[in-house]
């Protein structure tokens, strides 16, 4: 079913009409910096979503390590680690066109998410790298994020999705593995049953 162009919203008078005014709070809590309280949040968050926009188009990459993997170097300036991965490379790609980059960070448990938005670098300084070693390991490159805005989101999202109730926890195994999803995007071209087998072995080896 396709929408219906006479009901598309297209403007923002017409989006302020259909949603109102922001209340209050949801303005006040935005801040130009690291607030304490905020950096309380980055520092217990194990994940967060790295958004980025270039010239091929947007990505939203998730990134995780022990919580505060992201180190908040002072009130404008976090650190972000990268590590290996499959080299896409989507959202480093996206930086170096268009530095412009928003974050969302989740911590288990916690209904409020953290949104930090900036500008980011890609650094490859050694002294950096060995910094955020892990298992004797430098990082791949480190984003330097200038940080512009930051605010936390509601949990209504969270308890909507009711994320962190251990009884939603889907089991692996009633969703397509990702050797049959590769298996049959491709028409049987690529071994998924290898590709599967192989895998937990090759995370095991590989997180680092």
């Amino acid at each position: 079913m396709h929408a219906d162009p006479a009901y598309l919203v297209t403007d923002a008078a017409a989006l302020e009409a259909l949603y109102g005014q922001p209340g209050e709070a949801s303005l006040k809590k935005e801040v130009d910096h690291v607030h304490p309280h905020y950096r309380a949040f980055i520092e217990a968050a194990p994940f967060a979503v790295l958004a980025t926009a270039g010239p091929d188009g947007l990505d939203a990459s998730p990134r995780g390590d022990p919580a505060g993997f992201v180190d908040v170097l002072d009130e404008k300036t976090l650190a972000l680690p990268d590590r290996r991965g499959n080299n896409r490379m989507d959202s480093l790609r996206n930086i170096l066109a268009d530095p412009r980059v928003a974050l969302l960070f989740l911590v288990p448990g916690v209904g409020e998410t953290l949104r930090v938005n900036g500008v980011a670098r890609i650094s490859v300084e050694p002294a950096l790298l060995e910094r955020y070693a892990m298992d004797g390991k430098p990082a791949r490159s480190v984003l330097i994020i200038d940080v512009q805005t930051v605010y936390f989101q509601c949990s209504r999202a969270l308890l909507r999705s009711r994320l962190w109730d251990p009884a939603t926890q889907v089991p692996r195994d009633t969703l397509p593995s990702v050797g049959r999803i590769l298996s049959d995007i491709t028409a049987g071209t690529f071994d998924g049953r290898a590709y599967d087998r192989d895998l937990p072995g090759r995370l095991a080896g590989s997180l680092y």
